[in-house]
C-alpha cells in the first residue's frame, strides 16, 4: 500500500487530540463546517459553522469512527442526535487553552498558513486533505479558535485583523 492508497490521517488525529484533551482535564471542542451531510441542530449554526462540546460530560454514546463522529447531546434541554462526517471537521481544540489542530481543506479550497483560501485542482485537493495545520498558542491565556468574532472598522465594511490578544497562530505541519 502506498501513501495515496492509505486512509486519511484526519480521524486518527482527531481522536488523538480528543484523548490528549481528556487526559489533561481540558474540554474538547470540534469546529465543524456545516452542509447537508452534517446532522446538527441548524438553529445553532452560525455562518455555516458550529462548535460542538464533545467532552464526556456533554455527550452520550460518543463514537469517533474513520468516516463519522456520532453522539447524543442536549441543546436547549432537548436531546439531539449528532452526526458529523470526519471530512467536515475544521478543528479540534481545548476550550481552556485553544491548543489543538485545525484542518485546512474547506469546500474545495486549501487554506494557507495565514488562513486565506487558495483554490486547487482535484489532484492537489485529494493529496492536500491529509495535511494539517497545528494551532500554536501565543501565550497560556489563548482564546478558543471559534470564540473570537471578527471586528469591523468604523466604516463597517472592512474587517480588521485580530488585535493579537493571545489567539493561536497557525503553523503548517507536513
Amino acid at each position: 500500500m502506498n501513501a495515496q492508497d492509505s486512509t486519511s490521517t484526519r480521524p486518527y488525529l482527531i481522536r488523538a487530540i480528543y484523548e490528549w484533551c481528556t487526559d489533561n482535564g481540558f474540554t474538547p471542542y470540534l469546529a465543524v463546517r456545516v452542509d447537508k451531510t452534517v446532522q446538527v441542530p441548524r438553529e445553532y449554526v452560525n455562518d455555516g459553522e458550529i462548535v460542538l462540546n464533545v467532552s464526556y460530560d456533554a455527550t452520550s454514546g460518543l463514537q469517533m469512527g474513520n468516516e463519522f463522529i456520532e453522539f447524543k447531546a442536549r441543546f436547549g434541554g432537548k436531546p439531539r442526535e449528532i452526526m458529523v462526517p470526519v471530512e467536515r471537521v475544521l478543528a479540534i481544540y481545548a476550550r481552556e487553552s485553544g491548543q489543538g489542530m485545525s484542518f485546512p481543506v474547506v469546500d474545495g479550497a486549501v487554506l494557507d498558513a495565514q488562513g486565506d483560501a487558495e483554490s486547487v485542482d482535484d489532484s492537489v485537493e485529494a493529496n492536500a486533505s491529509d495535511r494539517v495545520v497545528q494551532l500554536v498558542p501565543t501565550d497560556t491565556a489563548a482564546a478558543p479558535l471559534a470564540a473570537v468574532p471578527r471586528a469591523e472598522d468604523d466604516d463597517g465594511d472592512k474587517p480588521r485583523p485580530p488585535s493579537g490578544g493571545g489567539r493561536p497562530s497557525l503553523k503548517l505541519v507536513k
